[in-house]
């Protein structure tokens, strides 16, 4: 492969935020091995990326030969000093912990630094501490989706479903036209036992991912998040309609009463068209046996 084709397919991995760590490396050696001089300024994207695909892989040698090269032309650097604290996470997470936690004593504002910590402490299973600083960071850096996703994935790691509801709640309102969430909300609320809240999540879903273009939802094939969302309706309208008091139990509205058989009716036949073929009908009568 060229140097060129080999360079852009590093460039659209960091554009889609991919961490194929594997053909990264695999492409990024010969580069770093042959024509790193040759990359310009671009050599310091290319070192960052590479190192971290490097210690993904285990070759911790290659990480720390490409983060001299950048802590010496860039000894201030927060990004460089991260880069320094993943390695020893590789060597030590308690002193991976002890660097993070000077660099915040230096700068309170090192988003960077604060996040690695967290997931730190995590690792070391110091939960209620990761979960102490990572609300003190989202009080300081609110519009972080990605860290109330990752409060909520704590939470609910030991069953505390409400409380990661709650940190989910927060990520609809900073992200409100992301389904991937409102669907991890509705699963969670699911957990949680607030079905009706859940029924609410899993219905936005299908309305936000439900891409039928002239053709009736009714009458489309649901796929991928779609039809996950469907499943989670079936699930919703069956317990709503077995167990009455669970629509009591929930602070949401809840659906009339009369409606529920419908939706139950829609989301059973909504699931049997997505495992339907002309030529199954044995797959069509295991998805009935399966939904009854």
């Amino acid at each position: 492969m060229s140097l060129s084709t080999s360079l852009e397919r590093l460039a659209n991995y960091r554009i889609k935020n991919t961490r194929a760590s594997r053909d990264i490396f695999d492409k990024g050696l010969p580069i770093f091995d042959q024509r790193l001089n040759s990359l310009g300024d671009e050599k310091w994207t290319f070192l960052e990326q590479f190192s971290l695909a490097a210690v993904d892989i285990g070759r911790i040698d290659v990480a720390g030969h490409c983060l001299n090269l950048l802590a010496a032309q860039f000894p201030d650097s927060p990004r460089v000093q991260c880069l320094e604290g993943i390695l020893e996470e590789t060597r030590s997470p308690v002193n991976a912990q002890q660097f993070y936690e000077k660099l915040l004593a230096e700068d309170g504002t090192n988003g960077a630094a604060w996040k690695r910590l967290v997931a730190v402490l995590r690792r070391q299973g110091q939960i209620d501490k990761a979960v102490c600083e990572l609300s003190e960071y989202l009080d300081t850096f609110y519009n972080d989706v990605e860290g109330w996703l990752e409060l909520a994935d704590i939470y609910a790691s030991v069953n505390q479903y409400t409380y990661s509801l709650q940190s989910l709640s927060h990520a609809l309102l900073l992200a409100p036209q992301n389904p991937f969430y409102f669907l991890k909300a509705a699963e969670t609320a699911y957990t949680a036992g607030d079905v009706t809240l859940a029924l609410k999540y899993f219905l936005m879903t299908v309305d936000m991912t439900d891409d039928t273009g002239d053709k009736p939802a009714k009458d489309s094939v649901p796929t991928g998040i779609t039809l996950r969302a469907w499943y989670g309706v079936e699930l919703c309208t069956r317990r709503l309609q077995a167990e009455h008091q669970l629509a009591s139990q929930s602070e949401s509205d809840t659906p009339s009463s009369s409606h529920l058989p419908a939706l139950h009716k829609l989301a059973t036949k909504m699931l049997t068209m997505a495992y339907a073929s002309k030529d199954a009908v044995a797959s069509v009568e295991a998805t009935r046996r399966l939904l009854s």
